[in-house]
């Protein structure tokens, strides 16, 4: 991903995870349990997140392996998709099973996270 696409990117993720806050605090308290209510704010919780993290590293770019960098930013970007994505669709519907495929969410973003970790060891700056 570019800086530009990191930027944008981080700040789409930011603005919906206020809306999807919002969403959940007013629109959806009144309509799934509690227990699936934690699920949505656990889903905003980590797409927040990851939309900071995709401005950090687009903040951090010149300090990072370019190549890594990048796929870092895809990793992250399709680890919301998955992980929030999932809970999100678990909430609306009530389908438990989306579960499942959450975990594949959190590797994909313990990866993107591995990757600046890997993308700053490989720059090499002082």
């Amino acid at each position: 991903m570019s800086i530009r696409t990191l930027i944008i990117t981080g700040a789409l993720l930011l603005a919906l995870g206020v809306a999807a806050g919002a969403f959940g605090a007013h629109g959806l308290k009144r309509l799934v349990s509690p227990d699936l209510l934690e699920v949505w704010k656990t889903a905003v919780l980590y797409q927040v997140i990851h939309g900071l993290g995709l401005l950090l590293l687009a903040a951090l770019a010149r300090a990072l392996d370019p190549g890594l960098a990048a796929w870092a930013g895809g990793l992250m970007l399709g680890g919301v998709l998955v992980f929030s994505g999932s809970l999100y669709i678990l909430t609306l519907s009530g389908v438990r099973a989306l579960g499942a495929i959450t975990p594949v969410g959190g590797v994909l973003l313990i990866g993107a996270w591995v990757l600046v970790a890997l993308a700053a060891w490989r720059a090499g700056h002082g």
